[in-house]
């Protein structure tokens, strides 16, 4: 496992466990499995509506709360100070925790939806900025935050942001928002790293996988590992989440990277910050 220090100096494996869709039985499951398979970052948001099955693997797990790094989220219609307060203190409960690892902003304000957009955004933040104070957060961080945002943002935070969740994989990686983001110390996590399965169907990255002699999405992985990412497959298939994690055992060389990084489009959500509700 290769791990990366966030500029708090709270450090994280470079690969988690996301769990996007996994609710009810078939979370609580996946997650349990994930953990005793060595996973030990975990990705859940109030949005995925299984923060309580989340909770509940992790208790079944039986691997103790201090070795797992929990990540959720506050969802845009709860942005502002007292909504963001009482957002945290849900997801809190749903996940029957006395404490989150990394809590993030799941989307920014923006323009289309708040003619002040800068205020909610940092409303938003001092009190995550408070909440980590108290010891409830250990690691505040945004999602889906593009330059403007994080420049914005700037003007008031008195924590800068310890990451930002974007969407990042073969096809889409926003290399303009990695570069600023990790320029000022912001480390990016990657959501979506597989482009919702559009990259097994890619022959570069088949061929690739043939030459090291490993699966197509252990070369996504590895490739957002090799951009000093965190990323955050997910998957209810045993099979494949033991799969994902194996992705120490080899690296890619730089012109393999360097094609991986020159694919076309491919697998974009077509989620933007500055448009929802509406997706492109």
């Amino acid at each position: 496992m290769k791990y990366i220090t966030l500029n708090d100096g709270l450090t994280l494996p470079s690969i988690g466990f996301g769990t996007y869709k996994a609710t009810e039985e078939e979370g609580i499951a996946s997650v349990k499995l994930a953990l005793q398979k060595g996973y030990r970052l975990l990705d859940t948001a109030a949005r995925y509506e299984n923060e309580s099955a989340v909770g509940k693997g992790i208790k079944e797990s039986g691997i103790p709360r201090e070795e797992i790094f929990v990540t959720t989220k506050v969802w845009r219609d709860n942005l502002g100070y007292e909504n963001t307060k009482k957002a945290f203190e849900e997801s809190l409960q749903k996940l029957d925790l006395e404490y989150i690892d990394l809590y993030l902003i799941h989307w920014p304000a923006n323009e289309k939806n708040f003619d002040n957009w800068q205020e909610v955004n940092a409303e938003t933040w001092r009190a995550m900025e408070e909440l980590q104070a108290e010891g409830k957060i250990k690691s505040i961080g945004v999602s889906n935050f593009w330059q403007e945002h994080l420049e914005a943002l700037a003007k008031t935070a008195n924590v800068t942001p310890s990451i930002n969740q974007i969407e990042f994989h073969p096809g889409y990686w926003q290399p303009e928002v990695t570069q600023f983001s990790q320029d000022k110390g912001i480390v990016i996590e990657a959501w979506s790293p597989l482009a919702r399965g559009k990259v097994f169907d890619n022959e570069l990255l088949k061929s690739i996988a043939e030459t090291h002699n490993k699966s197509v999405s252990q070369i996504c992985l590895r490739w957002c590992i090799e951009h000093d990412t965190i990323t955050i497959p997910k998957s209810t298939t045993p099979e494949r989440i033991e799969d994902n994690i194996n992705i120490f055992d080899f690296e890619l060389s730089p012109e393999e990277i360097k094609q991986i990084n020159e694919i076309p489009e491919m697998g974009f959500s077509g989620e933007l910050p500055n448009n929802w509700p509406d997706i492109v």
